[in-house]
């Protein structure tokens, strides 16, 4: 299999995590609601999951440097699940950045490369400010 093939596995990991995004969106839209804020933090965790594999997602999730990133994203959940969810939200926004911000190069490649929006993040003050981050290993 290439690295880049999707299989099943990815297009439904790819699928809860979207799903993931969108229920925590609307549980932030309708006045941080706990039961949509929870269901999307499950979606979007096991949709990580499928799409990188349980293996590689502990790796990324015990690695040492992402600790910090971890135990905020899980400290977040318990508190939106025990009914604090402006508190667990703000701890898994930290959480999220802390773990996610080593995909801003790939993020940032990507962006540039979308037809009509690319031509925005080919400006010389946004690009200057992504060319910061070229080169970066992703994390995975």
């Amino acid at each position: 299999m290439l690295p880049f093939e999707m299989d099943d596995r990815k297009k439904i990991g790819l699928g809860l995590t979207a799903f993931g995004i969108l229920f925590s969106f609307l549980g932030i839209i309708f006045f941080f609601d706990k039961g949509l804020l929870a269901m999307g933090n499950i979606l979007f965790l096991s949709g990580v999951t499928l799409t990188i594999g349980l293996k590689s997602s502990m790796q990324f999730f015990m690695k040492r440097s992402n600790f910090k990133g971890t135990i905020s994203f899980g400290s977040g959940f318990f508190f939106v699940v025990i009914g604090w969810p402006i508190l667990g939200m703000i701890l898994e926004a930290y959480g999220f950045i802390v773990l996610f911000s080593g995909f801003w190069p790939t993020l940032a490649v990507f962006l540039q490369k979308i037809p009509i929006l690319g031509w925005v993040f080919q400006q010389p003050f946004i690009r200057s400010f992504f060319d910061g981050y070229r080169g970066k290993r992703v994390p995975v």
